[in-house]
């Protein structure tokens, strides 16, 4: 990979800060511009942000909902995709989801485990990370 699209890179930077309402917001405009396996895994890369999202502020039904679609949409893409290692990746989405997952009702104040959250990682890392400030919206 020479380079890395700047929104999915201020993306990622706004989801390891677990602010993954902005982070789906940046990545849906490149999403928007996107066709085959990079358009499908960028719709997983947003659900998986909006799933955490939600399940840090208990809808714990959408929460597994997002999760199980996100998956879904990644995984065709084969790993690594956009130098993100999308087994590691998923291995920590389901360590996070566990406690969510392994139970059919769930306790309703059941939050994510703040040292389970997902973190991406490239590799190759990108030469230079934007200001994911700049990408942010006032609509």
């Amino acid at each position: 990979m020479d380079a890395y699209d700047p929104r999915y890179l201020a993306g990622i930077l706004f989801f390891n800060e677990h602010d993954y309402f902005e982070a789906h917001e940046v990545w849906e405009d490149l999403w928007s511009e996107s066709h085959g396996a990079e358009r499908r895994f960028y719709q997983g890369l947003i659900q998986a942000a909006v799933g955490l999202f939600h399940f840090s502020g208990g809808n714990l039904g959408g929460a597994v909902k997002l999760y199980r679609s996100s998956y879904d949409y990644m995984k065709e893409c084969g790993s690594p995709f956009l130098g993100l290692n999308l087994d590691e990746f998923w291995h920590q989405m389901a360590g996070c989801f566990e406690p969510l997952l392994s139970t059919t009702t769930p306790d309703r104040d059941l939050r994510p485990d703040p040292q389970m959250l997902p973190i991406i990682a490239l590799d190759p890392p990108p030469a230079s990370w934007p200001d994911p400030e700049a990408f942010i919206h006032d609509d």
